[in-house]
């Protein structure tokens, strides 16, 4: 059994008093002594910050020194329009798969010359694999001498600004380098929670250092993957692994929005990524399945792995939850799920069977509860 690894804030979580698990192949802080509620609910009104440097940072440099190199080499992997994507930007796509299913999610960034690119800690050995693909075209490196936090709610603007005033005007999915007592720090203005917030990647040699300043300020509270969870739940935003995974096309998975024009049918460069042929032709038509937010009725969460059913007698399940809780800031249960896509429309009445009941559930919008991210 391979023993866990550790980011370089492991010491920092202990003394805070987290209770550790292993997540993605790392000791990770599920909780600390506020509690999952207490955690959310502060990420909400105040300021949370989160140790998400197990994910990968991966740097793509073209090889010409031109930036559309390497992006046009990486819209052969991903299904989004990166050669559109302006410097100091980033935008949300995903790897896809010879049949047309998803291999990973990330965030892109063009910074100037190269690109920048964030994948989830359980793919990204085999995300730098299937990037290798683009050695023609630009260089592949693994950033392994930073952290990455991420500073999430409707404080974090001030708080992070008091501390780096460069980044005061930065908006929704922009990135920069700032200069900072802790040295340059890539900042995006994101993240995962449906809050206005940044995402921080800092020299490992200055990155406790730099958190403990972050939580000296009253408004900042460490969060766990606890959570981290509950909160993009709400936000109805994918778990890659529940959610999402390599034989959910993008279209099913409800992110034809990550698909740009440019790239459909009839566009400039359309296709012309793994699955092509699949995806295009569920843009054009319509998916079989989609992935739906849910209400349960009652109080009762629901939880991965449910199934979901089109009349209480039926036999054949639909459709199943991927992902379901408590919803604090909705103050109930929630969950998201993939049901047959006749079945996907805002407040279809469904069945879902829990222990041994079929309980009804209804088709909702997603997010569960508006985003605030800085426009």
């Amino acid at each position: 059994m391979t023993e866990a690894k550790r980011t370089g804030l492991f010491d920092l979580h202990q003394e805070l008093g987290a209770r550790m698990v292993p997540f993605a192949g790392y000791d990770m802080p599920v909780q600390y002594p506020l509690g999952v509620l207490g955690e959310h609910r502060h990420t909400r009104a105040k300021a949370g910050l989160f140790d998400v440097s197990h994910m990968g940072q991966v740097l793509l440099r073209p090889v010409s020194g031109n930036v559309e190199q390497a992006a046009r080499a990486l819209e052969t992997l991903v299904p989004a329009d990166l050669i559109g994507l302006q410097p100091g930007r980033q935008r949300y796509g995903v790897f896809t798969g010879d049949t047309g299913g998803i291999l990973d999610d990330l965030m892109i960034a063009n910074r100037g010359d190269h690109l920048f690119a964030v994948v989830n800690a359980a793919c990204k050995d085999a995300d730098i694999v299937h990037l290798g693909r683009l050695s023609d075209h630009c260089s592949v490196e693994e950033v392994t001498d930073r952290a990455l936090l991420a500073l999430q709610g409707p404080a974090a603007a001030a708080v992070l600004s008091a501390l780096v005033p460069a980044m005061r005007d930065m908006r929704f999915m922009d990135v920069d380098i700032c200069d900072s007592d802790w040295g340059p720090l890539w900042v995006s203005r994101s993240g995962y929670t449906g809050e206005d917030g940044f995402e921080i990647s800092v020299e490992n040699a200055r990155a406790e250092e730099f958190a403990r300043a972050l939580l000296a300020h009253d408004d900042v509270e460490p969060i766990g993957l606890g959570a981290r969870d509950s909160l993009r739940l709400e936000a109805g935003l994918c778990l890659y692994g529940s959610d999402l995974d390599d034989t959910t096309s993008p279209v099913e998975g409800n992110l034809a929005w990550s698909i740009q024009k440019v790239r459909r049918k009839g566009g400039a460069r359309e296709g012309g990524f793994p699955g092509a042929d699949r995806i295009v032709e569920e843009l054009a038509r319509g998916p079989a399945r989609l992935r739906v937010g849910l209400l349960p009725e009652g109080r009762a969460p629901m939880r991965a792995g449910t199934p979901l059913f089109g009349e209480q007698e039926d036999t054949d399940p639909m459709g199943q939850i991927t992902s379901g809780g408590f919803g604090p800031s909705v103050d109930r249960p929630i969950a998201m799920g993939y049901v047959k896509t006749a079945h996907a429309a805002l407040g279809t009445p469904l069945w879902a069977e829990l222990r041994g009941r079929r309980l009804p559930v209804t088709v909702a919008e997603l997010p569960f509860r508006p985003a605030t991210y800085k426009r």
